[in-house]
């Protein structure tokens, strides 16, 4: 009689295999709204049909299509108002949204010490001093004007935000003179988030004046349309600013710490 062959069984869970994760009912919903919104189907001020429905169109409970507006809600895809005219509407993020998005996100990173100031300074200097560099190539004599305008005559007789505020003015004119949107949306968080820092530590006079001294160096140079030279002067400022930076940072977090 011939041998019967042995026959290996089956792993019950085995290892390889190309299974792709069956995603739950509202992530679906939520895939296949944000799919009409982003691609124009539904146009932005447009009307959702209530939850019911939505409910009845997909097949789904009343809670399932709940949970996937609320993702739209919290992407910025939709807003949702009460009253007669109540109801979901489309919407599309604005480039100040996605900004601002992404700098609660990094100050929430930074104050956990994920991300740590190095990082920052580095993330910083690979976009500036570019940045600086497209900008003397592409300013306008517009851009030019208003970057004149964000350097104070006499910035010691305004306050501490005062001159924040028109020191992180000039550093983003310049990204917009760049023209590149992209560039707008990651460099503002990073802005933000280490004017934050830099705000909460105990600055002198001669630190504001050597800021608009530098500010001025960098003008001059896209002013004249000086690629080079207003890159050297965007990395020499960043430099300057990086002792600044390491002090505020430990300051937060010796703060943090005794909290």
């Amino acid at each position: 009689m011939p041998r019967k062959r042995s026959v290996r069984p089956v792993p019950a869970d085995p290892q390889g295999m190309p299974v792709r994760r069956v995603r739950k009912a509202y992530e679906q919903v939520n895939d296949q709204l944000r799919e009409l919104i982003v691609s124009g189907e539904l146009a932005p001020g447009e009307r959702l049909p209530n939850e019911a429905v939505l409910a009845r169109e997909f097949g789904v409970s009343r809670a399932t299509v709940r949970e996937a507006l609320r993702i739209l809600t919290a992407q910025n895809l939709i807003r949702t108002t009460k009253g007669a005219g109540g109801g979901s509407y489309v919407t599309l993020p604005t480039v100040d949204h996605i900004s601002e998005f992404l700098r609660g996100n990094l100050n929430l990173l930074s104050e956990s010490d994920h991300v740590t100031l190095e990082e920052f300074l580095e993330l910083r200097e690979l976009i500036e001093v570019p940045a600086a560099r497209l900008a003397a190539e592409r300013a306008s004599a517009s851009d030019v004007e208003r970057l004149r305008e964000t350097i104070p005559e006499q910035p010691l007789r305004m306050t501490t935000q005062e001159q924040f505020s028109f020191n992180k003015g000039f550093h983003t004119v310049i990204v917009e003179a760049c023209g590149n949107t992209l560039l707008y949306i990651a460099t503002q968080p990073v802005f933000t988030v280490l004017q934050t820092h830099l705000a909460r530590s105990t600055l002198g006079r001669s630190f504001h004046s050597s800021i608009n001294e530098h500010h001025r160096a960098i003008l001059a140079a896209i002013a004249a349309g000086d690629a080079d030279a207003a890159a050297g002067e965007m990395h020499a400022h960043l430099e300057y600013l990086r002792p600044a930076y390491e002090r505020a940072w430990r300051h937060a977090v010796s703060m943090r710490e005794r909290a």
